[in-house]
């Protein structure tokens, strides 16, 4: 896959760094699979990825959390 936001990189399997903040909650996902820019570091996440991270998020902002920080599992 072409990246969209330079045009000139492939995206290829990695993984990176995800931060959510919403409402003063602040969560951070290490180790997140991703296709990655090879050239800009663009990432693009899947669906099934997305929608996990932000189910993940929103229980961590209903227990109040400030500042989390985790490792991704899938």
């Amino acid at each position: 896959m072409n990246c969209i936001i330079c045009r000139h990189g492939q995206a290829v399997p990695g993984c990176v760094t995800v931060s959510l903040q919403r409402n003063g909650c602040t969560v951070v996902f290490k180790e997140v699979p991703a296709d990655v820019c090879n050239n800009c570091g663009e990432y693009y996440l899947s669906e099934g990825v997305t929608s996990d991270l932000l189910g993940r998020a929103e229980t961590a902002a209903a227990r109040g959390t400030e500042v989390e920080i985790q490792r991704y599992a899938a």
